[in-house]
């Protein structure tokens, strides 16, 4: 991608059309590797749907959709021998892969026999630490899985907090670049003065990254403390965003990377879980993993608080707008949005109708 020119953005905000809309045939956040364990089976909701996540006796993560097919009973709250899923109400029995093996009420004569069953399986993506489920039924052409960059970054923790509000909602928060001085104050992140003004070249990512838009690396802002510690200098940072809900942040010295992973995956139309994963190569900083968590609970809850009460005012049906150039990413999210759900309606592969852009705001 060129170098980005000053261009005028696009100020259209014609979100009443998709705004709360949950957008399915896509990758959502479902759980990091290490919460799964070996011959287990856990209940997640996720867009309202409910998922049986699992991991059989060879280690192979799995998901089938958590009721059984006969009465809607949870599997999640039967038994699972590391091969098979047991229904606790009549005992059906379910492969990984939802083929039911086994009716125990049927006579061999009788309808249904077990190989007319199947329960239905989502596609699950096992990497960089963490477990992608496919939220649709597309076989082919799904959009690529979220990754972080291949610098050789270790998986070091996961935390993730729950928003009682739309994915809509709790997204704003990913991309808003104004807030930081208000929200996260503090002595090590940063203060109310630094405020100054940025400039910063956008780009859209290309198609086999997925669809959404890159903060192109460039210096780390001088009111970045937390970087400059931790890294030992002054890093450089690139910033990128996938549709529907995935923002991935790399901070590179000469010596040292961090990555943080930020995934918002829906609950149901209005509550909203936020995981945010970290990972860094600083040799001996492990040890520093409890104040970081720490941290990393105080920022997400300091999110949370903020999106809350923006889910407050909201709820009085306000008049609201976005302003030029700080609220450029969130008409982009929705712009995307549109073109998502308008590909998906046409049959066709959305285009990125995003362009290079600089944007300037204060912050």
């Amino acid at each position: 991608m060129d170098t980005a020119t000053p261009q005028t953005p696009d100020l259209s905000d014609q979100t009443h059309n998709v705004d709360g809309v949950l957008l399915r045939e896509c990758w959502y956040y479902a759980l990091p590797s290490h919460a799964l364990k070996r011959r287990s089976t856990v209940h997640r909701t996720l867009l309202g749907d409910a998922v049986l996540l699992g991991r059989d006796a060879d280690g192979k993560a799995f998901a089938l959709r958590d009721t059984c097919p006969h009465r809607g009973t949870l599997l999640s709250k039967g038994a699972f021998d590391g091969r098979e899923v047991q229904c606790p109400y009549h005992g059906w029995r379910f492969r990984t892969d939802g083929q039911c093996t086994a009716i125990p009420s049927q006579l061999a004569d009788q309808k249904p026999q077990a190989q007319d069953i199947r329960a239905l399986a989502y596609r699950l993506v096992e990497r960089d630490g963490n477990i992608w489920i496919y939220m649709g039924a597309r076989k082919e052409g799904l959009p690529p899985v979220p990754s972080v960059p291949n610098v050789g970054v270790r998986f070091q923790l996961h935390e993730s907090v729950i928003f009682d509000c739309n994915i809509d909602i709790a997204v704003s928060g990913l991309m808003d670049p104004a807030h930081g001085a208000f929200v996260h104050r503090s002595a090590l992140w940063r203060a109310a003065d630094s405020i100054h003004e940025k400039q910063k070249a956008f780009s859209p990512l290309p198609e086999d990254e997925g669809l959404g838009w890159r903060m192109d690396r460039h210096p780390a802002s001088k009111n970045s403390k937390a970087y400059r510690l931790f890294l030992g200098g002054a890093p450089e940072t690139e910033i990128s965003y996938r549709i529907p809900a995935t923002r991935i942040e790399h901070a590179q010295t000469k010596k040292y990377n961090y990555c943080g992973l930020t995934a918002c995956t829906p609950i149901t139309a209005e509550r909203t879980e936020v995981h945010h994963v970290m990972y860094w190569d600083v040799p001996g900083a492990s040890i520093m993993r409890p104040i970081v968590r720490v941290l990393t609970k105080r920022f997400l809850d300091q999110d949370r608080r903020a999106v809350m009460a923006m889910q407050d005012g909201l709820a009085f049906n306000p008049p609201t707008m976005l302003i030029q150039d700080a609220d450029t990413q969130t008409r982009w999210y929705f712009r995307l949005k549109r073109e998502l759900l308008a590909a998906q309606a046409e049959g066709r592969v959305p285009r990125n109708p995003l362009m290079p852009v600089m944007l300037r705001w204060r912050s």
